[in-house]
Order: structure tokens, then sequence, then C-alpha cells
């Protein structure tokens, strides 16, 4: 009898502690509205994907460059790793045929970007956390804009990898 004691208390106690849990517990708040950080009310209503389709035809179109990127990470006078990059640029609709006319030149300021990045040791590490990736993106996109000015709206990196010599 005085081993069964303890565990009653332990059960007892472990039922209380769930039945004040469930009884004390705040009723589900349900929002219609959600404040925004910039000060305004906003609705929390999720379209689903056909919706968003219907309501905003898309007049833009991807042109994917034909071949990937193949920058070399250079530390000490020898190759420590190969980063290969696929990319994409975003252009209106009609207007791919332009990217291609263009696409030598684009790829050309696009390998030096990636070179002083690589330079800049933005390879190196986690060389795909956000703030690398945001510094590529950003100057990917400016000299996208620097060769083809407003024709090009973005620059989406496809697929990247890393290879260790």
């Amino acid at each position: 009898m005085g081993k069964i004691i303890p565990i009653i208390m332990v059960v007892l106690g472990i039922s209380g502690g769930i039945g004040a849990g469930l009884a004390l517990r705040p009723a589900p708040a349900e929002y219609s509205e959600m404040p925004n950080p910039c000060g305004e009310v906003t609705s929390q209503t999720h379209a689903s994907g056909a919706e968003k389709m219907a309501e905003e035809p898309s007049d833009l179109e991807y042109v994917k460059l034909n071949n990937q990127f193949v920058v070399p990470v250079v530390s000490t006078n020898r190759v420590d790793a190969l980063i290969v990059v696929s990319l994409s640029v975003e252009v209106p609709q009609g207007r791919k045929e332009e990217i291609y006319a263009r696409e030598p030149k684009l790829r050309d300021a696009f390998l030096q970007v990636f070179f002083d990045h690589a330079n800049m040791g933005g390879f190196k590490g986690t060389f795909t956390n956000s703030n690398n990736m945001d510094i590529l993106r950003r100057a990917l996109l400016e000299t996208a804009h620097d060769i083809g000015g407003d024709l090009i709206t973005d620059v989406l990196i496809m697929d990247i990898a890393r290879q260790d010599v």
C-alpha cells in the first residue's frame, strides 16, 4: 500500500494539471482584420492559386539563359571550388527574342558579377544565406538594367550548386 500512494498522487497531480490547463486556456481569437506594420489595416483573406491567376493576368514571361555559369572560387593561387548557376530573366510578354539577341552581352556581364562576388568571398561558407543571395541578386539585376534597360524586370537564380575541388 505504501508504494501505491505515491503513484496515485502523481496521477492525480498530472490529471489536475491537465484539467486546469484546459479550463484556463484562452478562447481562440478570430481576427478578420490584421494590423499592417505600416499602420494600415488589411483584411486576412487568402485567395487560392486559381483565384490569383484569374485576378492577375500575367503580362510577363521568363527566359532561361541557354547555358549554366561556371564560376571558380580561387584562394591562394588554387581553385577551391566551382559554383554552377542557372539563370532566367523576367521580361514583358513578347520580348523574349530581344533577350536572345542580347544574350552574349548579358552572359559576359553576369559572369563578371559572379567573378566579383566570388572574389569578395560571397561563395565561401554558407554562400546561400539570404544576405549573400540578396547582394548577388541585386548586383545581377543592376547589371541587367545596365545592359537591357527596362526590358529586364527581374533576374531569377534557378539553380546554384557548389562543388569543392
